[in-house]
């Protein structure tokens, strides 16, 4: 961990990695905060380095406060650098921000322009934090598109055009992260016969964003050698991404089994765990919901209990 720098008159000063550490931030999207919108104006070393005091961090943390509740980067310094005017109530969300996006988005898949998903991509995760940019983007364009998948010719053709595109943008981010890793890796997998592998991406790129050591397999190996992979990669616990109700006998037999012969946690995410969390409450499955930002929560806390 990165110790703050003590500068000037005891001021403790913070390197741009520790801020992105304390504030859930990524180093990326702080830069852009900065250059485009003038949000956070950093100290800078001689040789050219950030350095943040706590009054940068505490800025940050209003800036996220904001985004979450539905205003646009753009119109957030106003808010913050004129407090009056934020109250009493918030101002309504830019009807041309998200919703605009989540239809560039999805005329973007559609036409399989991968130059505009790229741009889309690129700056969606420049300007917002991954999880704002999964909740109100990614995720929500993903549900519209696969409510209109499998009724038309080159629907099929769609899909894998994203998970192909995701998988090599949202690979590279957990490889950049996981080089930095400290703790075991936790394996994410879609639930066997699931063709939820673009869920599966969108749940490790939030997973990795929070810190974890995510290593990401595109499909699951038979349920009886995941035993073997915990023991061999040293993991923490095993993801599974369900985006369907999943079999019977996977659901009520098999994966209480193999509960009983990992030595770590077992959790399951997507509509699976929701659809099925009557039947496995108390077999040791950790039915982590739908909501994927509250799901990585929620095993974050389960991982750390254990």
């Amino acid at each position: 961990m990165n110790e703050p720098t003590q500068h000037g008159s005891d001021t403790p000063l913070y390197p741009i990695r520790e801020v992105s550490r304390l504030t859930g931030v990524n180093s990326v999207t702080l830069r852009a905060w900065e250059r485009r919108y003038g949000l956070i104006r950093p100290r800078r070393t001689p040789k050219g380095h950030r350095l943040y005091a706590r009054e940068d961090v505490e800025r940050v943390e209003q800036i996220l406060q904001w985004l979450n509740r539905g205003v646009p980067v753009s119109q957030v310094r106003e808010l913050i650098d004129h407090p009056g005017m934020a109250e009493p109530e918030v101002p309504p969300p830019d009807p041309g921000d998200w919703p605009a996006q989540r239809t560039r988005l999805i005329s973007a898949v559609e036409a399989l322009d991968t130059a505009r998903l790229e741009t889309l991509y690129t700056q969606s995760l420049a300007l917002y934090p991954v999880s704002t940019c999964v909740t109100e983007l990614w995720a929500p364009a993903l549900r519209e598109l696969e409510e209109r998948w499998n009724e038309r010719l080159g629907d099929e053709l769609q899909r894998r055009t994203l998970e192909s595109f995701l998988r090599t943008r949202i690979g590279m981010r957990l490889y950049h992260g996981n080089a930095n890793a400290e703790r075991p890796p936790l394996l994410a997998m879609p639930l066997p016969d699931d063709p939820g592998t673009l869920w599966l991406l969108l749940v490790a790129l939030l997973a990795g964003d929070r810190g974890l050591h995510v290593w990401l397999l595109d499909a699951a190996p038979p349920l009886g050698e995941l035993p073997l992979a915990v023991a061999r990669l040293g993991a923490s616990g095993v993801l599974l991404v369900g985006s369907h109700a999943g079999r019977n006998d996977l659901m009520r037999r098999q994966l209480p089994r193999l509960v009983e012969q990992l030595d770590v946690p077992l959790g399951l995410c997507g509509p699976a765990a929701r659809i099925r969390q009557a039947e496995l409450d108390g077999s040791g499955v950790a039915t982590l919901g739908d909501d994927l930002g509250e799901a990585i929560s929620r095993l974050q806390a389960l991982l750390q209990t254990t």
